[in-house]
């Protein structure tokens, strides 16, 4: 993990923008446009952020439904404004309803959207609207945007720039999730949407039904500072109606004898599919996160708000002024880890001492760290208390972070929350299981209620799971009807 030097970073993009910038044809409009970007720097800038965004969010590990997105992107591809790029396309492991594009040719679909889909068609069409953003390059105008000034640092998690900055090397593909488009945008990447899956002979009009779903799901939802697909992604006005027209439109103009929904095959695929956080990731009960498959756990201060991701757990006071990172060290012995940290966030070590964490062997540091604010240049320090501790061969790291003036207001919450770190043994926390889409047949003719009831549905998940269904709890389903419940 290397420390950004964002002035150096947005100098270099400053005089690389005199060297690249012109004026070029819009693929999908076919008029001239300046671009800051041209398509060879934009594919390389995808190839460098494919792997921030898996390590931010890790890849689902499902190869059926990887390869099937693959080859639907690729199918998109070939029939879109851009047929020459290359596209990739990667289900990533996170609950959040979202999908987002990334310049030269990435899509991202999180698992919690595919669980929210109930067809191929409604699949179809949100793929094809992320791929129409690349078409358009609306992407490469927002990156750069974005790096012309625009540091959202850890999904605005922390308000104070001088901690943040310790903490950003690691979020870039939460900055990337973080990325909001224009109306203008949305509309036209609502237009290819449906011109592309509709040339696929795809049913466009299911792609309607699914924004008018994220519509009633977004009165309802906290998905805390992880942003969802409207969030990211606004309504340019009365989308559910545009679309729907731009769906008729296009067959109509095609005459295809018919088009594709595939609601069966597409849920037997998603059988299965985790649904919500996955416990096995770590997870929090009151003020405690416990990780079952590494085996440990630690509490963390009351109020205090926890961020979970594969490359590390973040922290944050309601006043935002400080910060607990945990994560671990690829080296292999703590002195080492220790090195590393020193050299890698440029740390004055203030001193440094041998301890152990309830029988685990550990080293404690205390350091200060020089900033300087991006706007005034004027600097600033940070103090930081560490914990290096190893346990099964790995070494486990902890930094509480806040500015030099506050920092005897943190300290005792820092340490008390880091020499709280043990091995977990109880069963019960171990063992936990996550929730996940049991697809089954109605077996009896009736309501949706109904066939809840049937499969003993707590009556408290009645209306989430007409939501998942995109159904009313009144609606009739026949005999055979394929419905999504939740089990384990």
């Amino acid at each position: 993990m290397k420390k950004l030097n964002i002035p150096v970073l947005i100098l270099s993009f400053v005089a690389a923008i005199f060297l690249v910038i012109s004026c070029a044809i819009n693929p999908v409009t076919g008029k001239k446009q300046l671009m800051l970007m041209s398509e060879a720097q934009e594919i390389q800038l995808g190839i460098s952020y494919d792997p921030q965004v898996i390590a931010t969010f890790g890849e689902y590990p499902d190869n059926t439904l990887q390869n099937f997105v693959q080859a639907k992107g690729v199918e998109i591809g070939k029939i879109s404004h851009r047929p020459n790029l290359e596209y990739h396309v990667k289900v990533l492991d996170s609950p959040v309803v979202n999908a987002f594009a990334v310049p030269g040719g990435y899509i991202y679909l999180t698992r919690g959207i595919l669980a929210q889909l109930n067809n191929e068609a409604e699949l179809m069409g949100v793929m094809a609207h992320e791929l129409g953003h690349i078409a358009a390059r609306h992407s490469v105008s927002q990156q750069s945007k974005q790096q012309l000034g625009q540091l959202i640092l850890i999904g605005g998690m922390i308000a104070s720039e001088k901690v943040a900055q310790y903490a950003q090397y690691a979020m870039q593909g939460m900055q990337l999730l973080f990325l909001k488009f224009s109306r203008d945008d949305e509309t036209q990447a609502d237009a290819l949407g449906v011109e592309y899956s509709s040339k696929l002979a795809y049913d466009a009009h299911k792609m309607a039904d699914f924004f008018k779903v994220l519509q009633k799901m977004s009165l309802a939802e906290n998905q805390g500072g992880v942003p969802t697909f409207l969030s990211t992604h606004p309504d340019p006005g009365d989308r559910y109606n545009t679309v729907n027209q731009d769906a008729t439109a296009w067959q109509t103009k095609l005459n295809l004898p018919s088009y594709k929904v595939n609601q069966d095959s597409y849920l037997q695929m998603i059988n299965g599919i985790i649904y919500g956080e996955d416990p096995r990731q770590g997870y929090v009960e009151v003020n405690t996160f416990y990780h079952p498959d590494l085996k440990f756990k630690f509490q963390f201060p009351s109020g205090w708000k926890l961020e979970n991701s594969p490359m590390q757990v973040i922290m944050v006071p309601e006043d935002q002024n400080a910060l607990i990172l945990f994560g671990m060290s690829s080296q292999r012995t703590l002195e080492s880890a220790v090195d590393t940290t020193v050299i890698l966030h440029q740390l004055s070590v203030q001193g440094t001492k041998r301890i152990t964490v309830n029988g685990l062997p550990a080293i404690m540091m205390q350091s200060k760290q020089t900033v300087q604010d991006q706007s005034t240049g004027a600097t600033s320090s940070n103090m930081i208390l560490s914990y290096f501790i190893s346990y099964n061969n790995i070494i486990y790291l902890f930094h509480g972070i806040s500015a030099e003036a506050d920092f005897n207001s943190y300290v005792r919450l820092f340490d008390s929350s880091m020499a709280s770190f043990s091995v977990l043994t109880d069963a019960s926390k171990i063992n936990v299981k996550p929730q996940k889409i049991n697809v089954v047949k109605v077996q009896r003719a009736g309501t949706l209620s109904d066939s809840f009831a049937y499969y003993r549905v707590p009556q408290t998940k009645y209306k989430e799971l007409a939501l998942l269904n995109d159904l009313e709890l009144t609606d009739q389903v026949p005999v055979g009807k394929l419905i999504k419940i939740i089990g384990q």
